[in-house]
């Protein structure tokens, strides 16, 4: 147990914790305008409840897998040209391919894809097993970014559990004001997907050569670039006085904003 109390584990716990936040906040947006379109509070809470604890599940079942596959490192599968490569190399070469090519996706889709709110819009009700069997396959497709994202982060499954479980806690009870703080900066987006291209090239270098990945001690780089980032943003945020922001012009991200959201918004500008 002393492993998961190192400085390495708890620094590497709060930014997975910060990541999922940020970046899975879409998945609750996603989810959320899927249940507002259920008719009756009660068949909303019932498929909310059902979201929250089969996400927490298969997150936590996926996480044990990679686990597993990170403990057949040595074991190799196959050789190419005098290199072997066992199971834990292949799929952090597959996933940090993966997370690279998503998150550039993913900023380019941010900044010049088609706004979500406007193919959301006018939909008709669903019926409770359309909404669960959609939120079952947006949560599959957020939870595989989740899961390559913890296994570039934190070295043992345990943080990586406990780290995903909190960020879908709080994601399930304080979304409306997370997405609201996020829509309003939305540079910290743009900068957590930054840092998933820089886990994604980790995953790649580690798959590749764990040896001289572990010796150029590659995360801790990655944990100064992110604090550093992270705490010049804050600063800017909060050195920006309130006549500066009046006149800011804030890019709007193409992403999905919740109904109290865009009601928030609608009371300010008046």
């Amino acid at each position: 147990m002393e492993h998961l109390f190192t400085s390495e584990s708890i620094i590497s716990f709060f930014i997975l914790v910060v990541l999922e936040v940020v970046l899975g906040i879409d998945n609750v947006i996603f989810v959320s305008i899927i249940l507002n379109r259920l008719k009756g509070d009660k068949a909303q809470k019932k498929a909310r409840r059902f979201w929250m604890i089969t996400g927490i599940l298969s997150r936590s079942l996926m996480l044990m897998g990679l686990g597993w596959l990170l403990s057949q490192k040595g074991k190799s599968v196959f050789t190419i040209a005098g290199k072997g490569f066992d199971l834990a190399s292949i799929v952090m070469l597959a996933g940090g391919l993966f997370l690279i090519y998503k998150s550039v996706m993913e900023i380019h889709h941010k900044l010049e894809g088609e706004d979500p709110n406007e193919t959301l819009k006018s939909k008709p009700p669903l019926s409770f097993g359309k909404a669960i069997g959609q939120i079952l396959l947006i949560d599959a497709v957020f939870s595989f970014d989740s899961i390559i994202t913890a296994g570039g982060t934190a070295k043992h499954v345990e943080i990586m559990i406990a780290a995903v479980v909190i960020a879908m806690t709080v994601m399930f009870l304080f979304s409306p004001k997370i997405s609201a703080f996020i829509h309003k900066h939305p540079t910290l987006k743009m900068l957590a997907l930054s840092f998933l291209v820089m886990i994604g090239l980790s995953l790649v270098i580690e798959g590749w050569n764990p040896a001289a990945a572990h010796d150029l001690s590659l995360k801790n780089y990655i944990y100064f670039g992110m604090a550093f980032s992270f705490v010049v943003e804050m600063l800017n945020m909060t050195m920006m006085s309130r006549a500066a922001r009046k006149r800011a012009h804030v890019v709007k991200l193409n992403e999905p904003v919740l109904q109290e959201e865009t009601k928030n918004e609608s009371d300010m500008a008046k």
